[in-house]
C-alpha cells in the first residue's frame, strides 16, 4: 500500500515521512519507524502501531480512535487534540507527550509511562490508568470522571482542577500531588498512599451534631454527640462512631442490614469497630447526612 509515496507496511521505514492528512485507516505498522514522523491530521483509525517507534512524531489531530499503540514509543510525541478515543495504549511509553486536549475517553493506558507527560484539559473519563506512571504529569483541568487510576504513581502529579469525580484510586501514590480544586465527589481513596490533607473535603465539623439517615419506612434524625469519631471521604456520606437517635419510624430498620433496628431514644453503634480510615466510605460506622434533602436522595 502506498500513501504519498511511500510503501506502507509491518517495520516500515518512514523516519521523518510526510503523511500529513495520509489516511491511514487500518493500516498494518506494526514495529514502523515512525521517528519525528510528520502525520498531521492523519487517519490512523484502527490502525495497528503495536511495537512502532513514534519517538517525536507529529500527530496533532490525529484520528487514532481504536489504534492499537501496545508498547509504542511515543515519547516527545505531539499528540494535541488528538482522537486516542477506545485506543490501546498498554505499556506505551508516552513520556514527555503533548497530550493537551486530546480524547482519551475510555483508552486503555495500563502501565503506560506519561511521566512529565502534557495531559492539561485531556479527555480520560472511563479511561484505564492502573499502574500507569504519572510523576510529574500535568493533569491541570482534565477531566478523569470514572477513571480507573488503581496503583497509579502520580507522585508530584498538578492536578488543580481535575475532575476525579468516581475515579478509583485504590493504592496510587499522590505523594507531592496538586489536588487544590480538583472534585473528588466519591471518588475511591481507599489505602491510596501519601494522600494530602484535602482540607476543603473535610464537612463533619467537631462537636454536637443534628443529621439524618435513610432508614427502612422513611428518615432517622439523629443527634451525634460531641465525643464520637466522625468522618467523611470525598463526598457527602459521613459515618460516626455512635449516635443518638432522636426521631425514626415506627421498628425502621437498616437499608443494608434488616436485623439493625433504629429506636428513638436509643444510641446506636456499628456491630463491628469503627474505622477511622475516612477514605473508606462504606465500613464501618453510624453512615448519616448533614441535611433530611440528601438523606432522602440517597
Amino acid at each position: 500500500m502506498k500513501v504519498n509515496g511511500y510503501t506502507i507496511k509491518e517495520g516500515a521505514n518512514l523516519h521523518d515521512a510526510d503523511l500529513r492528512n495520509a489516511n491511514l485507516q487500518g493500516a498494518d505498522l506494526q514495529g514502523a519507524d515512525l521517528r519525528s514522523a510528520n502525520l498531521w491530521n492523519a487517519n490512523l483509525q484502527g490502525a495497528d502501531l503495536r511495537n512502532a517507534d513514534l519517538w517525536n512524531a507529529n500527530l496533532q489531530d490525529a484520528d487514532l480512535r481504536n489504534a492499537d499503540l501496545r508498547n509504542a514509543n511515543l515519547r516527545n510525541a505531539n499528540l494535541q487534540d488528538a482522537n486516542l478515543r477506545s485506543a490501546n495504549l498498554r505499556v506505551a511509553n508516552l513520556r514527555n507527550a503533548n497530550l493537551r486536549n486530546a480524547n482519551l475517553r475510555v483508552a486503555d493506558l495500563q502501565d503506560a509511562n506519561l511521566q512529565d507527560a502534557d495531559l492539561r484539559n485531556a479527555d480520560l473519563r472511563n479511561a484505564d490508568l492502573r499502574n500507569a506512571n504519572l510523576r510529574v504529569a500535568d493533569l491541570q483541568d482534565a477531566n478523569l470522571r470514572n477513571a480507573d487510576l488503581r496503583n497509579a504513581n502520580l507522585q508530584g502529579a498538578d492536578l488543580r482542577g481535575a475532575n476525579l469525580r468516581v475515579a478509583n484510586l485504590w493504592n496510587a501514590n499522590l505523594q507531592d500531588a496538586d489536588l487544590q480544586d480538583a472534585d473528588l465527589r466519591n471518588a475511591n481513596l481507599r489505602s491510596a498512599k501519601n494522600v494530602p490533607s484535602l482540607p476543603w473535603t473535610i464537612i463533619v465539623p467537631e462537636g454536637e451534631l443534628i443529621v439524618y439517615k435513610k432508614v427502612m419506612g422513611g428518615i432517622a434524625k439523629l443527634k451525634i454527640p460531641a465525643d464520637a469519631k466522625r468522618v467523611n471521604a470525598t463526598g457527602r456520606k459521613c459515618r460516626a462512631s455512635y449516635a443518638i437517635v432522636l426521631e425514626c419510624p415506627m421498628g425502621a430498620q437498616s437499608l443494608h442490614d434488616n436485623t439493625f433496628y433504629y429506636h428513638a431514644g436509643c444510641e446506636v453503634r456499628p456491630r463491628e469497630p469503627f474505622c477511622e480510615d475516612r477514605w473508606d466510605e462504606c465500613s464501618s460506622g453510624i453512615h448519616f447526612f448533614l441535611t433530611r434533602e440528601e438523606a432522602e436522595q440517597y
